[in-house]
């Protein structure tokens, strides 16, 4: 618990702007050292020290010792568009009680987290083919066909070790999806609500993240188009993530004998057609042509972006969204609750369900339900 409080009470800082010197004066210590020494876990905090640290802090008592946050642990990066500072910071929290929540209740059945990230041989001064390479040679060891988007949730469980969550987003927030790094886990949360495209390009995209999160961390909000063309070394990061994005979604190998075979196929037509094909926008695959350099002149002119939203199909053609969450997130959950190491309440409150809600998400996943309603 003192580590914990140590914690929150040194990101609670940062997060109001004080440094060190500032909130000791605010907390009547002689000097900043004694703060450091609390930071760092060297002295506890006594009660009456710590109600004035939630008083300057702004938040509450609770905020120092819910296990049930992420706050101070969890690093993300997130994929959204135009979204403000302040309802990313809303989905940050909400996001961080997810995975805080899976942490807690598999460490309190011993599940195993690992410290060892596979990562790729790349940096930001590597090049766009570099980038396609890699991705072309994870589709091959990872095995994942000629279709990479049907195996790769779960290659990315496998490899990575890490839980990838489905999730209800506002489709207006602007938020498409995350990457997190948590000691021991690795996480990527997709919003539930998009395209079938759309989700696997950012599944993609964030197994980019989670494999060279150390040699390039990515930006805590980075944008989400895949024809990302800006400057700077963070526009770099995500214009190689959406390089490999592309690639191991759509393998040369499999795309060139469909490119050959158009025989003077419209080219919106075709892109439509290939792109549901490998489970990807008609956009991103265009992006990919054109990386490859295969389109003509004439072909290029002839691309109409309005036919290529969607791929072509009817707006109100229904959507299916994967299940909310994932099978272990849900498996893990309701083994606590079995188990007696939640309540029901407590449950439904960190997942911001009903109670009716939450018996419905375990029948979703063919699941008995844990409780009587």
């Amino acid at each position: 618990m003192n580590d914990l409080i140590s914690r929150r009470l040194k990101h609670a800082r940062e997060k109001a702007g004080f440094t060190q010197a500032q909130l000791s004066e605010r907390l009547g210590f002689k000097d900043r050292q004694t703060l450091a020494a609390i930071e760092a876990g060297q002295r506890k905090i006594l009660a009456e020290e710590l109600v004035r640290a939630a008083q300057a802090l702004g938040v509450d008592l609770d905020y120092f010792m819910d296990s049930f946050r992420l706050d101070g642990e969890g690093r993300f990066s997130w994929r959204a568009k135009e979204v403000s500072p302040n309802l990313l910071e809303q989905f940050e929290d909400r996001a961080g009680r997810w995975i805080a929540t899976y942490l807690r209740l598999g460490e309190s059945k011993g599940a195993k987290t690992t410290l060892l990230q596979p990562t790729l041989t790349l940096n930001e001064r590597s090049t766009f083919e570099n980038a396609i390479a890699a991705a072309e040679a994870l589709g091959q060891e990872w095995a994942l066909g000629d279709v990479p988007a049907i195996k790769l949730e779960e290659a990315i469980r496998k490899h990575l070790g890490a839980l990838v969550l489905h999730v209800d987003v506002n489709m207006r927030s602007g938020v498409s999806g995350a990457a997190c790094q948590v000691p021991g886990l690795s996480v990527i949360l997709i919003n539930r609500n998009e395209g079938e495209g759309r989700r696997y390009f950012d599944l993609a995209h964030e197994c980019f993240h989670l494999l060279t999160w150390e040699q390039m961390p990515p930006e805590h909000s980075e944008p989400i188009e895949e024809s990302y063309r800006g400057k700077g070394k963070h526009k770099r990061v995500e214009q190689l993530a959406n390089n490999f994005a592309a690639a191991l979604l759509v393998p040369r190998r499999v795309l060139e004998p469909l490119w050959q075979a158009r025989d003077g196929q419209n080219i919106n037509e075709w892109l439509n057609k290939t792109a549901s094909y490998f489970r990807v926008t008609a956009k991103a695959l265009r992006w990919r042509v054109t990386n490859l350099k295969w389109l003509s002149k004439a072909e290029e002119a002839a691309i109409q972006e309005d036919r290529l939203t969607a791929n072509g199909r009817p707006s109100k053609e229904q959507r299916t969204k994967p299940k909310l969450f994932s099978q272990e997130f849900v498996q893990r959950l309701r083994t606590a609750l079995a188990e007696g190491g939640l309540s029901v309440r407590r449950a439904a409150s960190l997942l911001e369900m009903t109670i009716e809600d939450l018996a419905n998400l375990f029948t979703s996943y063919d699941l008995p339900v844990p409780f009587d309603l």
